[in-house]
């Protein structure tokens, strides 16, 4: 039971995370913080990436530190972001509307 009280990471439900949330992913050693969702990178052939990042704590630096993934590759939620009402209603929609595009 210590363990659990002691545990610093939220359980990802799988759903997509609301803006400002910092994560850890697969493939980098430092944390990440959500800016973006749905997002297409430039220079990809019509990829549409879950999220789009920037490094944690430092920010947005440069195009080149823009950190494209899915939420498969999530290893831990840190911190979620904000949920209001327009949050919730916004990812309600963008789930809408890609479901209707696979």
């Amino acid at each position: 039971m210590a363990e659990e009280i002691n545990q610093l990471t939220l359980p990802n439900e799988g759903e997509l995370l609301p803006i400002g949330s910092v994560v850890t992913v697969k493939f980098l050693d430092q944390a990440v913080m959500i800016y973006g969702r749905k997002q297409e990178q430039q220079g990809e052939e019509q990829k549409i990436w879950d999220y789009v990042a920037c490094p944690y704590p430092q920010g947005h630096l440069s195009n080149e530190t823009n950190v494209f993934f899915n939420r498969d590759q999530i290893e831990a939620v840190v911190f979620k972001g904000l949920e209001t009402a327009g949050e919730l209603l916004l990812r309600e929609r963008l789930k809408e509307v890609f479901e209707k595009r696979s």
